[in-house]
């Protein structure tokens, strides 16, 4: 029996070729984008500081999003429960479903976030650090919400649960 050939090779990212964003408080590694993988899946690492906000409310239409916390306590949204998980714990968010994450209070986290299958979605985090370093306004990252399909959502739920945690 013969081994069919691979439809393209291996998609490697080494630690020191990662692109790295973000400030002294979330950092997000940018590992392999879906035009790396025929868009099979888009990965990235993302570290948060102790009670640090990751990701605010919001949905994708066209992936799933697996969290893998490697280490510390990760709180999530997940519709309309918030939840702790702790290092070596996974959750996978379906389409459609709002969710955000962030370090939990008394912990910092470690996360690997992969969407399958994987659009191309380092540009979000682009934009996303352009806005937060003062470079572009918020306007462009709500325009590019359909590009990177990443739609954001109220959650009042979240933001009290996130604000009785920073008291």
């Amino acid at each position: 029996m013969s081994i069919p050939t691979p439809a393209m090779p291996a998609a490697i990212r080494r630690h020191e070729d990662a692109e790295t964003g973000g400030n002294d408080r979330v950092t997000a590694r940018l590992l392999i984008d879906g035009n790396e993988t025929g868009g099979a899946v888009s990965t990235l690492e993302v570290t948060m500081a102790a009670g640090a906000d990751g990701a605010t409310p919001h949905y994708h239409t066209r992936s799933e999003e697996l969290f893998y916390v490697a280490e510390g306590e990760l709180q999530v949204l997940t519709g309309d429960e918030i939840v702790t998980v702790g290092a070596g714990g996974a959750l996978v968010v379906p389409r459609f479903m709002p969710h955000a994450f962030g370090a939990a209070p008394d912990s910092p986290a470690r996360i690997l976030i992969a969407l399958t299958p994987g659009l191309e979605r380092f540009g979000y985090f682009r934009v996303l650090d352009r806005v937060l370093a003062g470079q572009a306004e918020y306007a462009e990252l709500l325009a590019a919400q359909d590009t990177y399909d990443n739609h954001f959502v109220d959650a009042p739920q979240w933001w009290a649960e996130r604000e009785a945690n920073r008291r």
